[in-house]
Parts: C-alpha cells; structure tokens; sequence
C-alpha cells in the first residue's frame, strides 16, 4: 500500500510539473514567414509579401473598426511612403515571439523601430512599432498593427504650415526643380 501512495504520488507531481509544450518561443517557421514579410514591406516585394496571408486575412492598422485585405497592402503602403525619401524597419531593433494562446490559436508578435526621413526636409522620423499576427495553416488570417504617428503628424503640420506661409511662386521655377504640392502630403494618410 505504502509503494501505491508512493508511485501515485510520484506520477500527481509529474503530471503537475509538465508544463504545455510549445506555448512560447522565439523560433518557429511562422516567425520566420513574418521576418520574411516586415523584408518584403522594406523592400516593396508587394506580390511576396502578398503570399503570407490567406486571401481572407483581416488586417487591422491603429484601428479596430478599418479593415484592410492582403490585396489593399500595396495601395496602403504606397500612399503612406508618397512624403518619405526613405522608410523601413531598423535591423537592429526587431523581436519576434510566437505564443499559442489557451484557445490553441497561433499568434506571432513582432516588436520594431520603424524609421524614415520626409522627402520635404529630409527629418528623420522614429517610430516604435507592434504588430501581432494570427496563423492559420502557415498563413496570416489576422493582423493587428499599433503605432504612435503623433510626431509624423505634427511634422507634416508644421511642413503645411511653411508652404502656406511662403507660396512657391512656380513661374520662376526652373524645369528640373521638384515641387511637392499640399496635396502630395496628406495628414489623413500619414499612416507608415
């Protein structure tokens, strides 16, 4: 009888010291394929970066009422990138975690600096970035990305402000002088 408490005893403090396989970690395929996508947005490989998501993703950016699809990436990008010279995720401050949360759903998170200098007056912009993605099959069905665009805000402001006090007089332009007009600096889609 002792030898019976014993083993069950033994065999009660096993089961209560395994702990879920997997929950956490920093390397997985999906971790990769969400290194592979922040390459392809740097990069501007929109078909590419197209190929992680189901066609059904839902893409959520600063919001939870705007939703985005895979096939409205590029446009998004692409007028977001209209007032900077350069943009991209710095390589030095990325992190990526993958969890598998108590529903069992797969979710990837990634942690960067995002940073791009305006084409106006090349002003470097910094911007720390969240964005979690949720897996299904090794395809992103839903992304949530959180940013802070208060400085990118207040400097396109100020860039406004500056041209509406000094008008470019365009008859006295030569013809290889660029002109970015107020309408190529919209502060409703500064959105990185």
């Amino acid at each position: 009888m002792k030898k019976q408490i014993i083993l069950l005893l033994l065999t009660l403090t096993l089961i209560a010291c395994q702990t879920p396989s997997n929950r956490y970690t920093q390397d997985s395929p999906e971790i990769e394929t969400i290194k592979a996508n922040i390459n392809d947005y740097d990069y501007h490989k929109w078909e590419s970066l197209l190929s992680h998501y189901s066609d059904t993703a839902k893409i959520y950016y600063n919001s939870r009422d705007n939703v985005l699809t895979p096939k409205d990436l590029k446009a998004y990008f692409t007028r977001n990138d209209k007032s900077f010279s350069t943009r991209a995720f710095e390589d030095e401050n990325r992190e990526y975690e993958m969890i598998v949360d108590d529903d069992g759903k797969t979710w990837v998170n990634f942690w960067g600096l995002w940073e791009g200098n305006l084409e106006a007056n090349n002003k470097n912009i910094l911007i720390p970035v969240h964005i979690t993605y949720q897996f299904v099959k090794g395809k992103i069905v839903k992304e949530y990305g959180y940013w802070n665009t208060s400085e990118l805000i207040l400097e396109l402001q100020k860039i406004e402000d500056e041209r509406e006090a000094n008008p470019i007089d365009e008859e006295t332009l030569n013809e290889d002088d660029e002109v970015i007009r107020d309408e190529d600096l919209s502060l409703d889609e500064a959105m990185i």
